[in-house]
């Protein structure tokens, strides 16, 4: 069985950005989020845009709403050789 590489790390991705990446995967609009999680629209998008820090607690709010684990979100680059 051949050995797997891993793929190279192309970009850095912002817990923001993580965000928007996931919102848009999933072809929800900001406003359309903002429905889901309760989390106003304006904070949504000072959120993907850096102007406000995601947070631990609003991370699991839109991780719900968006389907998927709050590390995913809090954590886009984390591998686990950086965490020796």
């Amino acid at each position: 069985m051949p050995k797997l590489i891993p793929a190279k790390k192309r970009i850095d991705v912002s817990p923001g950005e993580s965000v928007r990446i996931i919102r848009e995967l999933q072809s929800l609009s900001q406003t359309q989020l903002s429905s889901l999680c309760g989390i106003p629209q304006t904070t949504i998008s000072s959120i993907e845009t850096g102007r406000v820090n995601l947070g631990v607690e609003r991370a699991k709010v839109l991780a719900t709403s968006l389907h998927c684990h709050p590390a995913v979100l809090v954590f886009p680059g984390w591998q686990l050789e950086s965490a020796a």
